[in-house]
């Protein structure tokens, strides 16, 4: 039952993430229009921008602590329902204030996904599926930021911004019962442990336990989510800025932008869902766990920094969207393998918590990127040293993955020797 279950679960958490990125990149791309309404500038935008990772980042680890306490069933529903609803209300907003507030609660109630779906899938798959199993589902991630650009622009141009909203409410609602159906008696009734012959039960047998502290002090955690945030940076300035420089540096028109916006995300696409079974191959070709993970991260970020930081430079605007999207899909590749490397480090009963963890940190870069960005555009009237900040962290994040990221782990140290 649970062999064949697990794919639905799989397809399930797949469009969640399409959903998720859909809610999250609407406001960037209906930004003229909201920041004229609500009389907004550019520097109090980066601020709404960034006012959604103040609740994301916290949410990511309370979120995964639940997870591990409750089962992720119910909190996912929770979540989905939750940030659904906020979705819709943004269509209340009449001012900044306003605005800044509801991506704060929307924010939050996004914050738990990550962690939760890690949870899920070390509960639903065995370890040498899991990081092809993380690629596929948060592969709907990018492929739903390729597809809210024109959705997203084509429903504000026939219904106006607020009723966009409105609509992509009643999809999460929608996606809440069909959850809930999917996963009813699938789980223990108290935490959602799957029963004894679920694929993933007997991973971590014959592991001693640990306390969550010992985990969050492993140099391998710590620099992963470092490497996260350097991710993470990428990823909140390219969903909330990239189709405002389009519009201002570029010079395209809403339609335009929206064609233009979505090659970056179909390319993140194939990374992301490319990334795990490539690091699953490496892994089954040098036997080596953590390195099969961390060059990935570390190849990834670096090639990604040096494609984006160009692409600033160049004049050509399709050089610039193709330099982008290689720097996208480079850094798409990487994301599997920061929830693989804590799925190969942690037991089953702290993976929730370790997750949201790190997933807290790197979300940090969501108060900062977009906040920052919007302060270099404000104060500087163009784009360049924002970029820039972009590359130089990722390179700094990779090298020290690269030097210092080691661990302790029996699995890691019996595929290094």
């Amino acid at each position: 039952m649970y062999t064949k279950r697990r794919y639905f679960i799989l397809i399930l958490l797949f469009i969640a993430s399409m959903i998720n990125y859909i809610d999250r990149a609407a406001l960037s791309i209906l930004a003229p229009y909201i920041t004229a309404d609500l009389n907004v500038n550019k520097a109090e935008l980066g601020l709404i921008f960034s006012s959604f990772a103040i609740g994301y980042a916290v949410f990511c680890f309370i979120g995964g602590w639940l997870s591990d306490k409750y089962g992720p069933r119910r909190i996912f529903a929770g979540a989905m329902g939750l940030w659904s609803l906020f979705a819709g209300l943004t269509c209340a907003a009449f001012n900044f204030v306003s605005l800044f507030v509801i991506r704060v609660i929307f924010g939050a109630a996004e914050g738990p996904m990550g962690s939760v779906t890690n949870k899920t899938i070390v509960k639903w798959f065995p370890a040498k599926e899991r990081a092809r199993a993380v690629g596929v589902s948060f592969s709907g991630n990018p492929l739903g930021g390729a597809v809210s650009a024109p959705i997203v622009a084509a429903a504000a141009l026939a219904f106006g911004w607020r009723l966009t909203f409105i609509g992509m409410m009643l999809v999460g609602f929608v996606w809440v019962v069909i959850w809930l159906a999917a996963t009813k008696d699938s789980e223990g009734k108290k935490s959602d442990q799957p029963a004894a012959d679920a694929p993933s039960a007997v991973d971590d047998a014959g592991e001693p336990d640990k306390k969550l502290s010992d985990y969050l002090k492993q140099p391998i955690i710590l620099f992963t989510a470092l490497a996260f945030f350097a991710y993470s940076y990428i990823l909140f300035f390219f969903m909330t800025w990239f189709p405002s420089y389009l519009l201002d540096a570029r010079g395209l028109n809403m339609r335009d932008m929206s064609i233009a916006n979505v090659l970056p995300w179909l390319l993140g696409f194939v990374g992301l869902i490319s990334g795990g079974f490539i690091s699953d191959y490496i892994y089954k070709v040098t036997n080596n766990l953590l390195f099969s993970r961390k060059v990935i991260i570390v190849t990834g970020l670096i090639i990604a920094a040096i494609c984006i930081t160009a692409s600033a430079l160049v004049a050509n605007l399709y050089g610039a969207i193709g330099l982008m999207s290689v720097g996208m899909f480079a850094m798409y590749v990487t994301t599997s393998c920061y929830w693989a490397i804590v799925q190969d480090t942690v037991k089953g009963n702290n993976v929730g918590a370790v997750s949201g963890f790190i997933h807290f940190l790197a979300n940090l870069a969501g108060v900062f990127a977009p906040m920052i960005t919007g302060f270099i555009v404000q104060g500087t009237g163009q784009y360049y040293s924002a970029f820039y900040l972009v590359g130089a962290l990722a390179i700094i994040s990779a090298v020290l993955l690269m030097l210092g990221g080691r661990n302790s782990n029996p699995k890691y140290i019996e595929s290094e020797n």
